[in-house]
């Protein structure tokens, strides 16, 4: 699988382009802006594009969306839960039609028999997720970064839902598993338990609130 980050869009969102080698089946997560930089890397894989998922309804990770379904004629699917955040503010929850469809907990696509699962991991928003790819790749938006997390003080955001989404969901998937944010670079379960145990250890408060974690 070729996975491409494209940071787009006016808050430099990572847009991930999955691209199987064979078949050249394609998926795009998070198209943020910068659509036609977008359509420019994807024509140039010559990848052929199957569907658009959203990991939440922020406008810095879906600006690009309405070019991509139109230039490709694809769909695109969110959670329910953002949608509805999307037709009450249009302060940081970015302006889109209705969804193809709507996406819960242990939903699947495929590329050419690679399978990716959905992981409902409200915090950030009410209603984000992250998009597993097999058993050794995580796509988080903006719930877990490099060293960070999600902001939570946007609406439907909460500190309490985000610290309980990365320890349930997504430092149980395993050291091996590598993290791809939304914004920044990549990082690993691995590194971000570090990281924790590392704050834990010397007992300091941190912004990010990852102390709070047990592990």
């Amino acid at each position: 699988m070729i996975i491409e980050a494209i940071p787009a869009g006016i808050y430099d969102a990572n847009c991930y382009i999955l691209v199987e080698e064979n078949t050249k089946e394609c998926g795009i997560i998070d198209p943020g802006g910068d659509s036609q930089r977008l359509i420019s890397q994807i024509d140039g894989l010559n990848a052929k594009p199957k569907f658009i998922l959203l990991t939440h309804g922020h406008m810095d990770h879906v600006g690009g969306v309405i070019d991509l379904v139109k230039k490709y004629n694809i769909p695109f699917y969110i959670s329910k839960t953002d949608e509805e955040y999307m037709e009450k503010d249009d302060s940081v929850f970015g302006t889109l039609p209705k969804a193809s469809g709507y996406l819960k907990e242990g939903d699947t696509f495929e590329l050419d028999g690679e399978i990716i699962k959905v992981l409902e991991t409200p915090g950030h928003t009410k209603g984000g997720l992250c998009f597993l790819l097999g058993n050794d790749k995580v796509f988080t938006g903006d719930t877990l970064f490099n060293g960070s997390v999600g902001r939570t003080d946007f609406p439907g955001g909460s500190m309490n839902e985000i610290i309980k989404s990365i320890k349930e969901k997504l430092l149980p998937l395993g050291d091996e598993v590598d993290v791809y944010p939304g914004h920044g670079n990549m990082t690993s379960i691995a590194h971000e338990k570090n990281i924790i145990r590392f704050y834990k250890n010397i007992n300091q408060e941190v912004c990010l609130k990852k102390v709070i974690f047990i592990l």
